[in-house]
């Protein structure tokens, strides 16, 4: 497989996950592991999600911007993995990028609530599996 056929597939599989599984390092460098509502993405380049302030991730985060995101489609042994930078975001335009219907249950003071912060997750590259072919690619800006 090409890889722009790769990236293709890849932006389709995004779009198409509810997960995503963000990955980063914790401060003893082990990696860690955590399932994540799959809100929004610029194509493979940019993708945000939502967390609490008070959470291990955002202390992790904070320590080590290193992170991967990996989605999965399982009934038809496909994965993407993309590895890069994240960030974690409290201004307003970030807020209401990601912020939807019924995120009220997770952020009880609504979208200024200080518990309520942005994960903005910048790729560099990406390794797309599928029917037994791996391609790894480059993001572009």
């Amino acid at each position: 497989m090409e890889a722009k056929h790769a990236v293709e597939k890849s932006i389709e599989l995004i779009h198409n996950s509810k997960i995503a599984y963000l990955g980063s390092i914790d401060n003893k460098d082990y990696p860690n592991i955590k399932a994540m509502l799959n809100l929004k993405n610029e194509g493979l380049r940019k993708i945000w999600f939502s967390t609490n302030t008070s959470s291990k991730r955002v202390s992790l985060i904070k320590n080590n911007s290193k992170a991967c995101i990996y989605y999965a489609d399982t009934e038809n042994f496909m994965g993407l993995m993309l590895t890069g930078t994240i960030e974690v975001c409290q201004d307003e335009e970030s807020r209401q990028k990601v912020w939807f219907d019924g995120a009220e249950r997770y952020y009880s003071e609504g979208i200024n609530d200080p518990d309520y912060s942005v994960l903005c997750f910048t790729a560099e590259r990406g390794n797309f599996y599928h029917k037994q072919s791996n391609v790894d690619f480059d993001i572009k800006l």
